[in-house]
């Protein structure tokens, strides 16, 4: 069984929404100390997109902030990336991350190894 596993990714025109969402194994989603997702298009560098302590404190990227809205279930142990007003620059691969590292920020989540498979979202013109 994965630890993180992503679905929901899809292509949808410019100003286009979609809703991801992550599974995450109970062991990650009550232990890790952060929690987030982060993008990768071909040929760039990982993008950390936002990031959640396990004190509630959630943190945005400055590229997704007022765009995408992060939120969990507990019952269900996912997490959720909801993403409005997409771009053409939004195509990328999309992952769920957990880290335990001492920092909890979307730069910190993107540099983890605990991360799902990733799910594709193209955004065209």
């Amino acid at each position: 069984q994965e630890k993180l596993e992503e679905s929901g990714g899809g292509s949808v025109q410019s100003g286009g929404s979609l809703r991801l969402s992550c599974a995450v194994s109970g062991d990650y989603f009550h232990d890790a100390f952060c929690l987030g997702w982060f993008r990768q298009a071909p040929g760039k560098v990982r993008e950390g997109l936002v990031a959640i302590n396990p004190g509630g404190r959630t943190i945005y990227s400055d590229s997704v902030k007022g765009r995408f809205t992060f939120s969990q279930d507990n019952a269900k142990n996912t997490l959720y990336l909801q993403m409005n007003s997409l771009k053409p620059e939004d195509t990328a691969m999309y992952y769920c991350a957990a880290d335990w590292s001492v920092y909890c920020d979307p730069t910190s989540i993107s540099a983890t190894n605990y991360r799902g498979q990733g799910t594709q979202v193209t955004v065209s013109s």
